[in-house]
């Protein structure tokens, strides 16, 4: 094999998996909309009921060292907010809702709204002025019929 080629080569993957990470670490946290017409019964998520306002599901698992800090935000934030409930849901023990809410990584946080839609998604740790401000143009919407 020709040096010049090999070096090429593992400067292209250097590029390549630089460029990747790059990707991933901007799609951290942010919010996505979701558009879905499912409703989530509560009982999936091992509670009896959702927030009367929205409703912030947090997936984990044991193992997952950014999780605290997210329950910590998302707590705070249902804590201070009217109506507004907070559901950790572990992983660990219930793969089957991994792969029924496309859970491909965790933290993953859904915000549901008051009818238990899935208006929003947040892939990893995330901020909680992202968070307020997702819960805030739920509340300014007008009821989906």
């Amino acid at each position: 094999m020709d040096v010049t080629f090999a070096l090429l080569a593992v400067a292209a993957l250097v590029v390549l998996t630089t460029v990747a990470g790059l990707v991933l670490r901007h799609r951290q946290g942010r919010a996505r909309t979701v558009d879905s017409a499912e409703v989530v019964d509560p009982r999936l998520l091992g509670t009896d009921r959702l927030g009367t306002e929205a409703t912030l599901v947090q997936f984990s698992t044991e193992i997952c060292s950014r999780c605290p800090g997210v329950r910590r935000i998302l707590t705070q934030v249902a804590d201070s907010r009217e109506g507004v409930d907070y559901v950790d849901v572990d992983l660990t023990h219930r793969p089957d809702l991994a792969q029924r809410f496309r859970v491909l990584q965790t933290p993953t946080t859904l915000v549901l709204d008051r009818r238990g839609i899935i208006r929003t998604r947040f892939g990893g740790t995330l901020e909680r002025t992202a968070v307020e401000s997702e819960l805030t143009r739920l509340q300014k919407e007008p009821s989906r019929a």
